[in-house]
């Protein structure tokens, strides 16, 4: 039987590098990843033809990654002492960001992952002071041991989730939230999609996200994590921001007259945002 293209959730990392390579061979790119392509390797670029056809230019992943990295340097302007990237897969943002020297950042993922990319990246330097951690974030106990120690210290750190949510389900959320919830984390930048969307991928993607199935769409969008006591401090339409930066394809681009779902409570309607929380 042949190996499925997408075996497990970190498979899902190659298929986000392809889009930050495509972006960043742009003369107009919105950002620069040199190492992107070198990650994404084979099975990234065949994650990415497998895609469904009108989301293969990958413009909502493209403009996800320019808005968080707007928000990281917002945090960072506002005081940000460290960063705790959970679920980091292949991202490059400590080789590829204007960062402090002095920055403390920390990456945790599944040991496979972080010994591929520690391979990938022999030799490369990144541009502040990075640290890796070994840990399965889906175990409660490992998870708390190891923010008690990427913690440690800090006074205004920020927390990052790309892409991880969505394959978690509601409790799961919950439960990383409550785990969240400590004096030295201030910020926590995280996507969040609606279920209409979600619906749109599964489908085009059929059996190959089987083993990487998308679960987490909350009908109260950033309502679900305001009731856990999180703030909503910014959130920035995935599609607006698109549209802006000219990524979104022009038939798509005509839904901009309409506007935008309220975030508190997307229901069905096609929404995704980064999110700024803050407590």
């Amino acid at each position: 039987m042949a190996e499925p293209l997408i075996s497990n959730v970190s498979d899902t990392a190659r298929w986000v590098a392809v889009y930050r390579a495509w972006e960043s061979a742009r003369p107009d790119a919105l950002f620069r990843d040199p190492l992107a392509d070198r990650l994404a390797g084979e099975r990234g670029r065949a994650i990415a033809a497998a895609a469904p056809k009108q989301a293969r230019s990958g413009w909502p992943m493209i403009t996800r990654t320019k808005l968080i990295d707007d928000l990281i340097a917002q945090s960072l302007a506002e005081g940000c002492d460290r960063v705790v990237n959970l679920a980091a897969g292949l991202d490059t943002r400590p080789y590829r960001l204007d960062l402090p020297a002095s920055l403390t950042w920390i990456e945790a993922d599944l040991p496979g992952m972080i010994d591929e990319k520690e391979r990938l990246l022999a030799g490369e330097t990144p541009r502040c002071r990075l640290t890796r951690e070994r840990v399965d974030l889906s175990d409660a106990a490992a998870r708390a041991a190891f923010l008690d120690r990427a913690l440690a210290g800090a006074s205004k750190a920020l927390v990052i989730t790309e892409g991880l949510l969505i394959y978690l389900d509601d409790e799961q959320v919950r439960a990383l939230a409550r785990d969240l919830a400590r004096p030295a984390a201030r910020w926590w930048i995280l996507d969040v999609t609606s279920a209409a969307i979600v619906a749109m991928i599964q489908k085009g993607m059929g059996k190959h996200l089987d083993n990487a199935p998308m679960k987490f769409a909350p009908r109260d969008g950033v309502a679900f994590f305001e009731k856990i006591g999180w703030k909503a401090r910014d959130i920035r339409s995935i599609y607006r921001a698109a549209v802006r930066f000219r990524r979104v394809p022009l038939v798509m681009r005509l839904f901009a007259v309409f506007p935008d779902p309220d975030p508190r409570n997307p229901g069905k309607k096609f929404w995704s945002a980064v999110v700024r929380l803050e407590r």
